[in-house]
């Protein structure tokens, strides 16, 4: 797929402005300079003459657009993206802004703003309802942006999804939890030693015993009772 590109401004753009006197050319010569080093694809260069001329005139729209570029091409987008913003004011038409709002596009959407590059493109559209490359940029844009939102759907849907499961697992862990500690309550119920519990042969032997000891106990006491008693001589 076609990826967004910068629109770079030329020298002639630069004959749009009216200057006067020597201040003028100097600019002129700083702008050129910076093109040429431009198409030669030395941005950093470039970027250097195009600030030399925006010392000289401030409001040079050319440099300031021409200035954007060579940012852009660095991959500084937020500063390119300022530079156009700085050229905006001082376009002379709608076909100037329409550039400039194209760029800005690009310029965003190279920094992962994909709304506002939209925004950007569609402005531009505004202006030059004819720009080609603007209208697929801006169907390049849409299509990221929708792209951007099912992904983040998706990814929304897996997120509870996995809560869910977790959700889920941890009441599984508590109710298996109980169940086991019920069962081991019971286990421990069950084998429990019964206390003070006896069957009914050994309470019938216990009860045995004594009776048994009761009637020895009562046999001594009758042999003790019937001794005779021996008494002094009564002389």
């Amino acid at each position: 797929m076609k990826k967004a590109y910068s629109s770079a401004f030329f020298a002639f753009f630069g004959l749009l402005l009216v200057y006067g006197g020597a201040s003028a050319q100097s600019v002129r010569s700083s702008v050129n300079k910076g093109v040429n080093l431009y198409d030669a694809g030395k941005y950093a260069g470039s970027e250097t003459e195009f600030k030399k001329g925006l010392e000289k005139s401030p409001d040079n729209f050319q440099a300031h657009f021409n200035l954007g570029d060579s940012y852009y091409k660095q991959g500084k987008y937020q500063d390119a993206l300022n530079s156009y913003l700085a050229a905006l004011p001082n376009a002379k038409s709608n076909a100037l802004k329409s550039l400039v709002y194209h760029n800005i596009g690009n310029s965003l959407l190279k920094d992962k703003k994909i709304k506002e590059s939209i925004e950007a493109y569609t402005k531009a559209l505004r202006l030059n309802p004819n720009d080609q490359a603007t209208k697929y940029n801006l169907s390049y844009a849409l299509d990221l942006l929708k792209n951007q939102n099912k992904q983040n759907k998706d990814n929304k849907n897996k997120k509870n999804n996995k809560d869910k499961n977790k959700q889920n697992k941890n009441k599984n862990n508590q109710q298996n939890n109980r169940n086991n500690q019920q069962n081991q309550n019971k286990n421990n119920q069950q084998n429990q030693p019964q206390q003070n519990k006896i069957s009914k042969a050994q309470a019938q032997a216990i009860f045995s015993a004594l009776n048994n000891d009761e009637k020895n106990l009562q046999k001594q006491l009758r042999k003790m009772t019937g001794k005779p008693v021996k008494t002094a001589k009564d002389w």
